[in-house]
C-alpha cells in the first residue's frame, strides 16, 4: 500500500491515520501535501466534533522522509511548516495519540495539536541539529510554548530522544497511559470532547493559542448560537445538551 493519510469519523471523532510503516510512518512529500486540504474537509464536516491524530502499528510518526530532504531540501521543510500549521489551525480539538516513535517531523506534527496522550515507552525527539536543518520560528515557539525554553534547546540542540516519563513531566504530553489503555483513553475522551459546546472550544483555542483581539467576534457567535441557553436549560433539566453551533464552513 502506498504512503498515504487515512480517516474515518465515528461518534463525532475524526481519526486521521498516518500510514507508512515500510518507514516508520515517515511523512513523504505527497502525505503534508494531503494534510491541509484534508483538515479542510474535516472542519467543513459538521459531523466532526473532535479529531486524533496517529500512526499505523506501533508507531506514531519518525520525521520527514529523508529521500525528500536530498532531492529538495527548501521544499519539503515549506511543505512540512504548511501542515503543521493548518493543524494547529484546525479549529475543532485534536489530540495527538502516540506510541513508538514521535520524532522530527512527528514530534511537530503532535506538537500542532491541542493535547497530547502517550503510550508507555513512546520516544520522543527533535532531531533538525542531525540533519543540519534550521527549526522553523513557528515550530521552535509552539515546542517553547509547550516545554520551557530550557527543554527545547535541550531537545534542539542535542537531537537527544526523552522518554513518555519525562515528555509528560516536561509539558510534551498530557497524559502517559498503559500500552493497552491508550486507545481506550482517547476514544473515551476525545467523545467526551465531542458533546460539549464547540462554540466554547473553538473560542478557547483561539485566546489560548495567543489571538486575544477576538471578544468581540466570539460574543456575537455565542449570542446567536443557542449553546447557552441550551446549556442552562440542560443544566437546570439535569439532563445532556445538545448544542447545536458548528464551525462555519470554508466554502
Amino acid at each position: 500500500m502506498e504512503p498515504q493519510l487515512q480517516h474515518s469519523v465515528t461518534d463525532g471523532v475524526a481519526t486521521v491515520v498516518i500510514h507508512h510503516p515500510a518507514k516508520r510512518n515517515a511523512m513523504t512529500a505527497g502525505m503534508w501535501r494531503a494534510l491541509p486540504s484534508l483538515l479542510d474537509e474535516l472542519t467543513d464536516d459538521a459531523d466532526v466534533h473532535a479529531l486524533v491524530l496517529t500512526g499505523a502499528g506501533d508507531t506514531f510518526c519518525a520525521g520527514a522522509d529523508i529521500s525528500a530532504l536530498r532531492s529538495s531540501p527548501d521544499e519539503a521543510q515549506g511543505l512540512a511548516v504548511l501542515a503543521e500549521e493548518a493543524l494547529a489551525a484546525f479549529p475543532k480539538p485534536t489530540l495527538a495519540a502516540v506510541r513508538g516513535y514521535c520524532v522530527g517531523g512527528g514530534s511537530q506534527l503532535a506538537a500542532a495539536c491541542d493535547l497530547r496522550f502517550a503510550a508507555e515507552g513512546s520516544r520522543f525527539g527533535v532531531t533538525p541539529a542531525k540533519l543540519g536543518i534550521v527549526y522553523p520560528s513557528s515550530s521552535t515557539r509552539r515546542l517553547v510554548s509547550l516545554v520551557g525554553p530550557a527543554t527545547a534547546k535541550y531537545l534542539l540542540f542535542s537531537g537527544e530522544l526523552i522518554d513518555a516519563e519525562r515528555a509528560l513531566r516536561t509539558g510534551f504530553v498530557d497524559e502517559v497511559l498503559p500500552e493497552g489503555e491508550l486507545d481506550k483513553r482517547v476514544g473515551e475522551f476525545t467523545r467526551l470532547l465531542a458533546t460539549r459546546s464547540l462554540l466554547t472550544q473553538a473560542a478557547a483555542k483561539e485566546f489560548a493559542d495567543g489571538h486575544l483581539d477576538r471578544d468581540a467576534y466570539w460574543t456575537e457567535r455565542a449570542r446567536g448560537s443557542g449553546d447557552t441557553a441550551e446549556g442552562v436549560a440542560a443544566f437546570l433539566d439535569h439532563r445532556a445538551p445538545h448544542f447545536s453551533w458548528t464551525v462555519p464552513t470554508s466554502g
